[in-house]
């Protein structure tokens, strides 16, 4: 849960009470889930959310992990 509120911390700088309008994470989510995620509003964006809350979890591990392996290298 913590990774997951890092990450969208990050991404979401401009637009924390409105994610949906949020240019990066507008491109993050149709990268990730195709043409279902154009054109989100409020209502739609977090019913995808929902809906693929199992699909984020990983994908929010995955970037957890991706960045400790950058911060072990730069130590190193």
């Amino acid at each position: 849960m913590l990774n997951a509120l890092r990450y969208y911390w990050m991404i979401s700088k401009g637009y924390r009470l409105r994610p949906w309008r949020s240019p990066y994470l507008q491109w993050r989510m149709e990268t990730f889930f195709g043409a279902e995620a154009s054109e989100l509003d409020a209502r739609r964006f977090f019913h995808l959310i929902w809906r693929e809350r199992a699909r984020m979890r990983r994908f929010i591990a995955w970037v957890s992990e991706r960045r400790r392996d950058q911060r072990h290298s730069r130590i190193s």
